[in-house]
This record gives structure tokens, sequence and C-alpha cells, in this order.
């Protein structure tokens, strides 16, 4: 009995996660969670600062695996993904769209920024095979992923970010992808965290719960 207790999961789980996470963030996928492991309490700081999470007191992250530092353990939470440009079917009837990257210094933009003391976010892409970005000037800048969206959807320029973020509008007709030509995929979301010989039951079913499987005590 005392070693059944001592596998099972329980206790704070500590969780620093990029707010464009959109999958491991849905509602459901924490929610099947916390019922499947009810002594697990989650502690989530959603935040797109970089820093060590073992020095600030995190059990694991969730960040895009190109940030992750090699030292760590990386389980990926979802399939590739891709950013891209998107604006309203108003703002493409009334200054029509750009054709290339490089057309989008003439058009009204709507950027992100992780805190208020970063630069706004460059914009990425790639042409035969090569990548690279465009500094855009925004007129309107912010570090909220859904105002973006709804300034986009409102007509207020073309803004730019993970498409999984702006697929529902753009199911929807509020939206529409712009220069997908330029946008390739590439390595989404992992949930990483450091090196340990002995993972603790808590972590270990989060673990199991991204990899599509019930926990069971090793």
């Amino acid at each position: 009995m005392t070693g059944s207790l001592r596998e099972r999961p329980r206790g704070h789980l500590r969780l620093a996660v990029s707010s464009i996470a959109e999958s491991f963030l849905s509602g459901p996928f924490l929610a099947r969670f916390a019922e499947a492991c009810p002594e697990v309490q989650l502690d989530i700081t959603v935040t797109d600062e970089e820093f060590d999470i073992v020095a600030e007191g995190y059990d694991a992250g969730v960040r895009l695996g190109e940030v992750i530092a090699q030292d760590m353990i990386a389980v990926p939470v979802a399939g590739e993904e891709r950013q891209i440009a998107v604006c309203a079917p108003a703002y493409r009837d009334r200054f029509g769209v750009p054709s290339h990257p490089r057309d989008l210094a003439a058009h009204r933009c709507i950027g992100w920024r992780p805190t208020p003391k970063s630069a706004p976010y460059r914009w990425e892409f790639a042409e035969d095979g090569k990548e690279f970005s465009v500094d855009v000037s925004p007129e309107i800048t912010t570090n909220d992923m859904a105002l973006m969206i709804k300034l986009a959807i409102a007509g207020a320029g073309i803004t730019f970010g993970m498409e999984e973020s702006f697929r529902p509008a753009i199911a929807r007709g509020e939206l529409i992808p712009l220069l997908e030509d330029y946008c390739p995929y590439f390595a989404g979301f992992y949930l990483y965290y450091p090196s340990r010989k002995n993972v603790a039951p808590k972590l270990r079913a989060l673990i199991e719960h991204v990899r599509g499987r019930p926990y069971s005590p090793r």
C-alpha cells in the first residue's frame, strides 16, 4: 500500500507554457488530465518570456522545439506547425493583399511583442528553401494574441502568427490566409523538462497524457 501511494500522481505541478501553444492550452486537454489525476494541482503560468524553468522552480514547460535547450528532454505535444499572415475580407476588399512578404511594408500591420521591453516580433518566411524575416512597422502592437485576432477580424490590418490560432476565424470566414507559399511548416510545440533519473509521478502522468495514453506506475 505504501508503494502504491508513493507512485500515485499527486502534488503541485508547475508549468510554464507559451501563450500560442493552442493544443496544450485547450480546455478539453487539460480538463481530461485534471479528471484523470485529481490529486495533482496544476499551476500554469502562460508566458512568452524565455528563462530557465529549473532555476525558476517549474517542473516543466511547453515551447516551440527550436527554442528548447539541448540538455532538456522534449516530448511532442502536437504535429508540425506553421505561421501565416491573415486579414479580414473587408481589409482585402479595401486595400488589397500583398503578393510577396516584401509588400507588407505598404500595408497596415498588427504586430506582437512578448514583453513591453521587447522589440516587435519579426515576421518569418521562406522562399526557395531559404528563410528570411520581414521587419514590419505595426500600426498596433500587443502581447495578446486574442486582441490581435479581434483587431484583424475588425479590419484593422494584417497580422501574423500560428495558423492554429487563426483556424477557427478562418473556418468562419472572418479571416483569410495570405502568403501561404512563403509559410513553411516546422517542428511544433514540445513538453520539456530536465533530464533526471527519476521523474516524479505527477510529471510522468502529464507526459503520458501528452503521449495519448493513461499513466501507469513503473
